[in-house]
């Protein structure tokens, strides 16, 4: 059994201020409970907001039998209703996120440090909204998965197991994130946080497709290191693959205006393809401080 220990990635000091704030989905959700956050499902006591066409397999009770008689047509009530939030961050696992760390022992100031400290502040401010976060990591397969809850021992097994990433070769999200799909239950708002360095992007976007099927609101941070943005000055380095693809010996200056269009051209390509996907696309630079990006991320989002 995991200790509920305080993650080394928690700083509740500077969380303080941060804590009344609420993580607030852009679209009706489901949930198990009376909450704070629009529902799309029959709420006992909610008000009146339209009708559906019935959808065989829904359950009979919902359907307007007044209606049915009048017309022979089945529709659904919807009520606007008020429920709990669930929310399942998404971490890429592959050795590309160690970029920007000081040593392969060291990933300290790399992108997934970054993930760490940024997704361990939400589940925090999630759960003491007392709304549901879980965790999903991906690597070569879902390496694991965390159902949602928002108990004091839950949140602290997200962390636990956040603090204890340990990257290994690339992420195989055609394996991944359909595995999610089949072991996440009801739906609610997916948090995916990787670099994007990816053979297959399609691969990654036709999975997230089948989420947006389902109706979950999908959010991709799309995180880069500064010196991935810009390459190094000096005369000579050595770069060298982090999930094996080799080392290249080459001066900086030879390679510079080809490699940051081509890294440009790549991050264009992404956010078109999170927009047609109908993601909420954030390009966020690990020079960002995190606590910075999730203020402005709360604030925006309960604006």
């Amino acid at each position: 059994m995991l200790k509920q220990e305080k993650s080394k990635f928690l700083e509740l000091n500077a969380l303080a201020a941060l804590q009344n704030m609420r993580f607030t989905t852009r679209h009706r959700i489901e949930g198990s409970y009376s909450g704070r956050h629009t529902s799309r499902t029959l709420g006992g006591s909610g008000e009146f907001a339209d009708y559906r066409e019935y959808t065989p397999g829904e359950d009979l009770r919902r359907l307007d039998w007044r209606v049915l008689g009048r017309t022979g047509r089945a529709y659904v009530k919807l009520f606007q209703d008020e429920t709990n939030l669930v929310c399942t961050p998404v971490i890429d696992n592959s050795r590309s996120m160690l970029f920007g760390g000081k040593s392969n022992a060291d990933n300290s100031g790399s992108k997934l440090e970054y993930a760490q400290y940024f997704v361990t502040a939400l589940s925090h401010i999630i759960s003491f909204g007392r709304d549901q976060v879980g965790l999903a990591i991906a690597g070569a397969d879902l390496q694991h998965y965390i159902a949602p809850g928002s108990t004091p021992a839950h949140v602290a097994q997200v962390h636990e197991h956040l603090a204890n990433l340990a990257p290994d070769g690339e992420a195989k999200w055609d394996i991944a994130l359909p595995a999610l799909f089949q072991r996440a239950g009801r739906r609610g708002v997916m948090l995916l946080i990787t670099d994007f360095l990816s053979d297959d992007l399609d691969a990654i976007f036709s999975s997230i497709r089948l989420f947006r099927h389902r109706g979950w609101e999908v959010i991709a941070l799309h995180l880069v290191h500064p010196d991935e943005e810009r390459l190094p000055v000096g005369s000579a380095f050595r770069f060298e693959g982090m999930e094996g693809e080799g080392n290249i010996d080459c001066s900086p200056t030879e390679i510079r205006e080809i490699y940051e269009a081509n890294f440009a051209k790549h991050m264009a390509t992404v956010r078109s393809l999170a927009l047609s996907a109908g993601c909420d696309y954030r390009l966020v630079s690990t020079a960002i401080p995190y606590l910075e990006l999730l203020s402005g991320f709360l604030v925006e989002r309960t604006g």
